[in-house]
């Protein structure tokens, strides 16, 4: 029987791999496709209005590591961090507030792959944004490998992460 090699966490970080664009999901790598300029310029405004509205409440993450013990690295577009420091290792499910992966072309990876492992890491809340769909998809409540609440949202509607409900934010198109 043949078997794909699985990498822990600390193999992977002793792989020599290009700077990003690599996840390790489960022990498997997965390279990621190239960021086109409409993911880029909606993941620069979710950055901005992230910032702005949770400055010195949460830290923001654009496009940084992210790792769900023991075989999972990921790079989300997005994270909504606990406000602390992070120099002594990544943040893990714990750290997290919020989730956000723009999805251009990878909405079907990022549903069946990254949201159950999200859920059974524990995140709290997930949003994936579709960008063909033109619809915010958010993730709440991790029970297992799965979110019990999904709503979708469209373009005009506005968004409160669970972490600050009384911060409506506008999606950007």
């Amino acid at each position: 029987m043949v078997r794909p090699y699985r990498f822990s966490l600390e193999e992977f970080f002793k792989l020599p791999l290009p700077e990003r664009g690599v996840e390790l999901l489960k022990g498997e790598l997965y390279q990621m496709a190239p960021i086109g300029s409409r993911h880029a310029d909606l993941v620069d405004r979710w950055a901005e209005g992230l910032m702005e509205a949770f400055r010195g409440r949460a830290r923001v993450r654009v496009q940084g590591p992210f790792v769900i013990p023991p075989d999972t690295y990921l790079e989300p577009d997005l994270l909504l961090l606990k406000p602390k420091a992070y120099w002594e290792g990544h943040p893990t499910p714990e750290d997290a507030l919020l989730v956000v992966e723009v999805a251009e072309s990878s909405l079907e990876y990022d549903l069946n792959k990254k949201i159950p492992l999200y859920a059974r890491g524990g995140v709290p809340e997930v949003w994936v944004q579709d960008l063909a769909g033109r619809r915010l998809l958010l993730f709440r409540e991790p029970r297992g490998d799965h979110y019990r609440e999904q709503l979708w949202l469209s373009p005009g509607e506005k968004v409160a992460p669970l972490a600050f409900p009384e911060t409506l934010l506008e999606i950007p198109w």
